[in-house]
């Protein structure tokens, strides 16, 4: 008997108990659907997260300062005396002041935050409006008080109307909203269309601190950054004399960061998914066993008939991998139906990948393999006489 001819037996046997074999199949089913829905998910959660990691610019830099004693800044004359004096690694910089605050026009009022920049910021974060402009120099170097507003403030404020020329209160100063930004979050609120950008000196002055604790760089070429990062760290040291007075940290090192733990979290969101598998590789393992007692006389035929004991091994074996197979087949069916559910549900895209897909039919393929050999090799063993006068 070939391996077709098993094989056609196998499915013959499956038919024949269509029931049993389900049940049978069934840890295997729930393994393979459960490893390639929390797969996708993950999937889905990286990619979400590094797409938004890399909108804010894989070549940038954040600065962070937190310097002690009387040299508690890093000044803006600094940084940009570095950028000048490095234009073959930098390509601009921004002072980042941030502050929350209270927002206030036509009788409504919300909290919010707002952000200090200059000029190159808009660049560097790939930021554009829909109307009106963004932060000018002149609006930095004369500390103008204008704002440029994100969408849901548009919304809540002006009741959706073009705003730009308007007077909207910050902390009870009068600023002019120069521009709207591009929605890029559906207007919602605590997202990046619920923000106010201001020049970066007005800023300072409406947050009483007078200095500037953090700024973003951008690197010429991401290709560049780690060595952009080594020069800011060495200026910074130079200016604090302490490493411990600031943090330089690189976008592409927060999204290999990322990286690493979503897939920590895979690998043991897939092991725990996994002894679901296992338990169905005992429950095939276990109703073979049955098989090889129900079919004893037919095995002692058979092995009468001349039939070798790597034949009737191959037979069982080739049964078991069959039903396991479907069942992965089944499971992975499944899994990408309720991934793509799930991912409905929970408002966030998934990504079954042809990798965790092949990985889990052949982990299926592999278990009903390894937990059939035990019952395939117990039907080889047996003694055609003692097979034959078995009732």
């Amino acid at each position: 008997m070939n391996v077709r001819q098993s094989f056609y037996m196998a499915l013959r046997s499956i038919k024949t108990s269509k029931m049993r074999a389900f049940l049978t199949m069934l840890g295997i089913i729930i393994g393979v659907a459960s490893v390639i829905v929390l797969v996708s998910l993950m999937n889905g959660m990286t990619q979400s997260i590094t797409s938004q990691f890399e909108s804010m610019g894989t070549n940038t830099l954040t600065v962070n300062v937190f310097g002690r004693g009387s040299n508690r800044s890093f000044t803006e004359e600094q940084m940009e005396a570095l950028v000048s004096e490095n234009e073959t690694l930098f390509s601009g910089y921004s002072p980042v002041v941030g502050i929350s605050l209270t927002a206030k026009a036509n009788g409504n009022s919300l909290s919010t935050t707002a952000t200090g920049v200059n000029e190159m910021y808009a660049e560097i974060q790939d930021i554009s409006v829909t109307s009106g402009r963004l932060i000018k120099y002149a609006d930095c170097d004369r500390r103008q008080q204008v704002c440029v507003i994100g969408t849901y403030l548009v919304n809540e404020l002006f009741s959706g109307q073009n705003p730009v020329g308007k007077t909207l209160r910050l902390n009870g100063s009068n600023f002019t909203v120069i521009g709207v930004l591009e929605e890029t979050a559906e207007g919602e609120e605590g997202s990046a269309d619920d923000v106010v950008y201001l020049p970066y000196s007005t800023a300072m002055k409406l947050s009483y601190t007078g200095t500037i604790s953090s700024y973003v760089v951008a690197a010429k070429d991401r290709n560049d950054a780690q060595q952009a990062k080594y020069a800011l760290e060495r200026e910074l040291y130079l200016a604090f004399g302490s490493d411990d007075s600031y943090r330089v940290t690189s976008m592409s090192e927060m999204i290999e960061t990322v990286n690493e733990m979503t897939g920590m979290m895979t690998t043991v969101l897939v092991g725990i998914a996994g002894i679901s598998l296992f338990v169905g590789g005992i429950g095939i393992m276990n109703i073979m066993l049955v098989s090889v007692t129900e079919r004893t006389r037919e095995i002692g035929i058979r092995k009468s008939l001349g039939a070798k004991r790597r034949v009737i091994l191959s037979q069982f074996v080739i049964e078991a991998a069959t039903t396991s197979s479907l069942g992965g087949a089944i499971g992975i069916a499944l899994g990408i139906a309720a991934a793509y559910g799930a991912g409905a549900i929970m408002d966030m895209s998934v990504s079954p990948t042809a990798g965790s897909i092949l990985l889990a039919f052949g982990v299926s393929v592999s278990i009903g393999i390894v937990f059939g050999y035990f019952p395939a090799s117990k039907a080889s063993k047996l003694n055609p006489i003692d097979a034959l006068r078995y009732d």
